[in-house]
């Protein structure tokens, strides 16, 4: 039968070319031999209603009113989509991500409004409710079928099955300056059917999760969305509540975005319930955000969109049990970060193990790895951690994983400090729990230069978990964390951190009535007072050390603080006092085997000799100290004594020879990682080096020794290099011929 006998004759085969020529147009590549059944043209696979006029799809919903910042995200993404369009291979796709209530909606739809022009041809948009409250998310059938309705697709065009309808929505948006927005994403499986063919479109993805399919497989450009900046913060919330409000209260504003960390979910929050009571001063929002364990319920809006619990908790349902289970844990982590390593012990969980689940919390934007191996989290994302880890475990569950992390970085400083200090006293370490799980062994360190490398890092979450071992009352752990950590901060001149551990190491001390713990407790103790300049304090624990050494004929104890001692006296300007116990040390270290320890005293009794005139003496005892301690490889033993030939050398008028000792003894420090003796010989080279009339290198090494002073909180010494500095530039600036405030 011909189409002219076909029913509808004519008009079929009018509306059929009608609809092949519309197609030609709108489905680049596309045109088949058409048919029509039933009314409707049927082109191949695609069913197009021929009555439906052509629609224009306007779906963004309203910007953001109160957007703010994020400039450099702005023009990134304008950046990558039009290198994508250049390019004109494929569709330029752009992923957003970020943890919730970070802005990733807010920021596609303000660059989606801001660029509208760009896309003549309609935007459309979605929300795949990828971590709805429901837990539900969209499928895609019913995303591109709404799609479909929205291109103008008839219900009864529309053919049966993902595939084909996914193919038509393909079709329709071909050669297209289209914007597709997909918010909130839960997967890339999720959005793979709704991506257009066309180099012409640009989709705008929204995702907590990172979506590495859509990366590797259709080459989207991911940008990742932080926490707003201080100026950013601010300014949005100036925006809530006025600027005249913000500028009468500054204080607790600060103390407000403080507690907001950024995330702009928690300031609209705060700003929005100040905005509902204009009239109460925000002191009032500011107290409530205070109290860590109500911060949570200061920041519920009363809406499951302005709830910052409600938002987590959409995230936190996405997880399996164990990855719940470390995230929660995670909460609980004492210090700013984790390593791998450290979750892994804390966890009870292999190395293998912990990596993947922290792979899947970081691509679930709940955790982020700032640096290689190290992970970290939002502090709200923490408190919401925290509370998840207190409802789903019992506090003896808790308390186990907390000793298991403890007992991780106790050990591994442990370790660390022997290959830094092989031949410090070996107290016994012997630590109520050893871990046996896999993964909560200690990490040992290759040499020296790795020990220190961890010990920096680890620095401030190993102070973290001695403050959490003293707030456990785990007392033998406390003070044995102390002690391993006082060589460490002798080195790098921490040396308030360092008295606020030895005080807590004392009390544990006490607590546990054990003698050993208490002697070398007050040793330390009295050492580190003696380094900041509290005299009297250091004195009193010095003198209780020595007490009970005597008590317990503890030799090695006694030798110890008979060498502490003679810092003491040395800063108190004795030096006779301080020959006294140097001697008494090398006296008592003679009767032992131990040629490391007497050659630290052995460079002591020269040292002092030297200050108190006696010269040929102290060079005898210093090149001994110096023979020894290379015969034995100790490199600290050979920079002591090289720093005392150096005093020896410049005070008997040989400065060459002097500058020669400095030199070689600073490149040892500094091999070392010894900052707190790198001042001191930067500041004694200086010397010399003036002397020798060197002196643009001795106002360097000054200025050197001036910083690290400063760094190390030592002001007597940082008042004396910088007095130094001014009178030495003064003689230079009179050497020049110029007046006194002349430039």
């Amino acid at each position: 039968m011909t189409a002219e006998h076909m029913p509808g004759g004519h008009a079929a085969r009018t509306v059929e070319s009608v609809v092949r020529n519309e197609l030609s147009g709108r489905v680049a590549g596309h045109v088949v031999q058409a048919g029509v059944i039933n009314g409707d043209v049927h082109t191949g696979d695609l069913y197009v209603h021929p009555r439906r006029e052509r629609v224009v799809p306007r779906q963004l919903v309203l910007p953001p009113r109160l957007f703010t910042g994020r400039t450099q995200h702005l023009a990134a993404l304008t950046h990558d989509v039009a290198e994508q369009d250049d390019a004109g291979a494929t569709v330029a796709i752009a992923v957003i991500g970020g943890p919730g209530g970070v802005g990733k909606t807010a920021l596609a739809l303000h660059w989606a409004h801001r660029n509208i022009d760009s896309f003549p041809d309609g935007q459309l948009h979605v929300d795949l409710r990828g971590f709805a409250p429901s837990g539900e998310a969209m499928s895609p059938e019913v995303a591109v079928r709404g799609f479909l309705d929205a291109l103008g697709v008839e219900p009864a065009a529309i053919p049966p099955g993902l595939d084909a309808q996914a193919a038509l929505y393909r079709s329709l948006v071909a050669g297209k300056r289209m914007l597709v927005v997909l918010d909130n994403v839960r997967g890339s499986e999720q959005v793979e059917p709704l991506l257009p063919g066309s180099p012409t479109c640009t989709v705008l993805v929204t995702s907590r999760r990172r979506l590495t399919g859509l990366v590797t497989r259709h080459g989207a450009r991911p940008l990742d969305l932080g926490v707003l900046t201080e100026a950013e913060a601010r300014e949005l919330f100036t925006r809530h509540v006025g600027a005249a409000r913000v500028a009468t209260e500054p204080h607790a504003v600060a103390e407000l975005l403080g507690w907001c960390a950024g995330l702009p979910i928690a300031i609209s929050v705060v700003a929005a319930r100040a905005a509902r009571h204009a009239t109460f001063p925000l002191a009032v929002p500011a107290e409530e955000l205070r109290e860590e364990s109500e911060r949570l319920d200061a920041l519920d809006g009363g809406e499951l969109t302005a709830s910052l619990r409600a938002v987590l908790s959409w995230s936190y349902r996405a997880l399996d049990r164990e990855q719940a289970d470390i995230f929660g844990l995670l909460g609980l982590a004492p210090g700013p970060d984790i390593s791998l390593l450290a979750a892994a012990a804390f966890a009870a969980l292999s190395r293998p193990r912990a990596h993947a689940v922290l792979q899947v919390l970081e691509d679930a934007s709940l955790i982020q790895q700032h640096v290689p191996g190290r992970y970290r989290m939002h502090d709200l994302l923490r408190l919401y951690a925290t509370e998840q880890a207190d409802d789903d475990r019992s506090r003896d569950d808790r308390d186990t994983a907390l000793r298991r992390l403890a007992d991780f970085y106790l050990h591994t400083a442990f370790a660390a400090d022997r290959l830094l200090e092989p031949h410090r006293p070996l107290m016994e370490i012997d630590p109520p729990h050893v871990p046996v799980v896999p993964g909560g062994r200690p990490h040992r360190m290759p040499d020296r230069a790795a020990a220190q490398a961890w010990l920096d890092t680890e620095h401030p979450c190993l102070l973290a978990t001695h403050r959490l071992a003293v707030t456990r009352g785990w007392h033998r752990m406390v003070w044995q964390l102390a002690w391993t950590l006082t060589a460490y901060h002798g080195r790098r001149g921490h040396l308030q951190d360092d008295l606020v551990v030895l005080r807590a190491g004392l009390l544990s001390a006490h607590r546990l009535e054990d003698t050993t713990a208490l002697l070398w407790a007050h040793q330390f103790l009295g050492a580190a007072y003696a380094l900041v300049d509290r005299h009297a304090d250091a004195f009193d624990h010095l003198g209780q050390a020595l007490d009970l050494a005597q008590d317990a004929h503890d030799v090695t104890g006694q030798i110890h603080t008979h060498h502490a001692f003679t810092w003491l006296w040395e800063v108190q300007e004795d030096d006779q006092r301080a020959l006294e116990h140097a001697t008494s040390a090398l006296r008592l270290c003679r009767g032992l085997d131990q040629p490391v320890w007497e050659a630290d005293m052995l460079n002591s009794v020269g040292w002092f000799s030297a200050r108190l005139g006696h010269h040929e003496q102290a060079r005898t005892d210093c090149q001994a100290a110096l023979a020894l301690s290379r015969r034995h490889h100790y490199p600290q033993g050979e920079a002591y004594a090289l720093d005392s030939l150096g005093y020896l050398a410049h005070h008997t008028g040989d400065h060459r020879k002097a500058e020669d000792y400095y030199q070689q003894s600073l490149a040892l420090y500094r091999n070392l990682g010894d900052a707190y003796d790198e001042a001191i010989i930067l500041d004694h080279l200086g010397e010399t080096q003036a002397v020798l009339g060197h002196h643009d290198q001795a106002r360097h090494n000054w200025q050197q020794a001036l910083e690290l002073y400063r760094t190390q909180h030592r002001a007597a010494e940082a008042d004396r290099t910088q007095s130094r500095l001014d009178e030495h530039d003064d003689r230079e600036r009179r050497n020049a011929g110029i007046p006194d405030g002349g430039a």
